[in-house]
């Protein structure tokens, strides 16, 4: 084609859509999965015509079919559904469109389904997605709440009604959007990205009744469970009943079993709340009543105490005691000077009754030379010198004669 034209000479608009058409005829049959996003079925008309949507990649292609092929699926048959189409496709030429008309329509099966989220659910895992280490506590009392579920359901008005019953001052952020059909997980995921993204909501409820595995389908698309898992907020799920567990209820950082369970586990009860202070409050009075109670029976104990209750008698008995050691240590010590003014007396008798001058009393004398030396022995005493005699009463000048009769 590319060497078949150029600026000077462009094909015509059939000739390019004819080219296409040749190429597509080219493909044969094929086998399709999807999910019906619309159906067309006119009545009285030999066709039926339905939109088939990749839910993962937000492709449509147009379907058509027979009346009598459509038939033999129509009673299962409804927008939402997961159908397997053997189609050709075919190049409308005139309008340049493509469509698939199919030859044969067949329902996935429960069984294929469950297979594939259970396949999607392993994968999730083991990329960490379900650990419970990187889910988020939620707030004991949020200021507001995000709330994503389908507009006028029984699933808003149990969580809003159960929610304001327990805590009338809570305010909600409410999202409406589809919970089941082709155009839920694209709303569902946006509500959940424009709620993450407020700052006054503290937590986001996703919210739905019950229903078929087919109507939940929704809450285990990977898209879905990556949002989620990629929210700052933390996540409520509150999908279905107790036995449903989409895949929504492993990457939430909490599962609730009902949209009534949730309101329970976002807000708490007012009531309960308020017994719980009154607890709190008579306890910590009974605690400090009591630690009263004790410290002034331990203060009564020490003021009963006899340094307490009476002072002044300790310091009389302890002046008492001064006064006796007092008046003791006088004794003792009067004792002790005249024992010893007794030992000075025996020994002064003694001092004296040895002295020199006792023995000068008894009439002796002590010669003296000039120089004071004491004469012991006559020979040291020329004849004529001069002497000095001490007596007991004195002393006087004495002039030594050595020529006596006994030669003394």
């Amino acid at each position: 084609m590319a060497n078949a034209s150029s600026p000077e000479a462009p094909l015509p608009v059939g000739k390019v859509s004819a080219l296409i058409g040749g190429w597509v005829d080219r493909l044969g049959e094929v086998w399709v999965e999807g999910q019906i996003a619309q159906l067309n079925r006119r009545p009285g008309a030999g066709m039926v015509f339905l939109t088939l949507r990749d839910p993962e990649r937000d492709v449509s292609l147009t379907v058509t079919c027979f009346r009598q092929v459509f038939e033999q699926v129509a009673d299962a048959v409804q927008e939402g559904a997961r159908v397997i189409v053997r189609a050709k496709p075919e190049w409308y030429a005139a309008r340049g469109t493509l469509s698939l008309r199919a030859s044969e329509l067949r329902l996935v099966g429960l069984g294929e389904l469950l297979a594939r989220l259970e396949q999607l659910k392993r994968r999730l895992f083991a990329e960490g997605l379900f650990e419970d280490a990187r889910k988020k506590r939620l707030p004991f009392l949020p200021g507001c709440v995000g709330l994503v579920t389908g507009r006028g359901s029984a699933a808003e008005r149990d969580v809003l009604e159960n929610a304001r019953r327990r805590w009338p001052a809570v305010r909600f952020e409410v999202r409406n959007v589809p919970v089941q059909g082709p155009q839920a997980v694209g709303q569902v995921c946006a509500a959940v990205r424009e709620l993450d993204a407020l700052p006054e909501v503290e937590v986001i409820v996703v919210a739905r009744g019950g229903g078929s595995v087919e109507d939940l389908l929704p809450f285990s698309d990977e898209e879905l469970v990556r949002t989620v898992a990629a929210a700052r907020t933390p996540v409520v799920s509150a999908i279905g009943h107790e036995p449903d567990q989409p895949l929504l209820d492993f990457v939430a950082d909490f599962r609730a079993s009902t949209p009534t369970d949730a309101a329970k586990r976002v807000v708490p009860d007012v009531g309960e709340e308020l017994t719980r202070v009154r607890q709190l409050r008579d306890q910590a009075r009974r605690t400090v009543l009591h630690r009263v109670e004790r410290e002034s029976a331990g203060l009564a104990a020490v003021r009963s105490r006899p340094a307490l209750a009476a002072p002044g008698e300790a310091v009389a008995a302890r002046g008492a005691e001064v006064e006796a050691l007092l008046e003791r240590a006088r004794r003792v010590l009067g004792h002790r000077l005249d024992h010893a003014q007794t030992d000075l007396g025996h020994a002064l008798a003694r001092v004296e009754a040895l002295s020199p001058l006792a023995t000068l009393r008894r009439g002796y004398a002590v010669l003296q030379k000039a120089d004071g030396t004491v004469l012991t022995d006559p020979g040291e005493v020329a004849d004529g010198e001069a002497l000095r005699a001490r007596v007991a009463g004195g002393s006087f000048g004495v002039r030594a004669e050595t020529g006596g009769p006994s030669g003394d």
